[in-house]
């Protein structure tokens, strides 16, 4: 029988690394301005965001200026993007 476990750890890793993510390829499809790398870099962002209400809504009792930090880089991020696009 498998058994489901879930650990807050890998929870805030998989944040983190969505983050990061984000943040890298935001970077560079903000530098190239390629359309379709500008497509990726918003759905990288909204998977970031998806993980980042995932943490958040497990209540885990983790590190919440850890989380608050992932948010901020977010949302550094998907503005660079936004001015990009726009």
């Amino acid at each position: 029988m498998e058994r489901d476990l879930h650990s807050g750890y890998n929870d805030l890793k998989q944040l983190e690394m969505f983050v990061e993510t984000a943040k890298k390829i935001v970077g560079s499809a903000t530098m190239s301005l390629d359309l379709d790398m500008l497509e990726g870099a918003k759905q990288a962002v909204a998977n970031a965001y998806e993980q980042l209400a995932r943490v958040r809504s497990q209540k885990t009792g983790v590190d919440d200026s850890f989380i608050s930090k992932c948010e901020r880089e977010l949302q550094r991020a998907e503005h660079q993007l936004n001015e990009a696009i726009h």
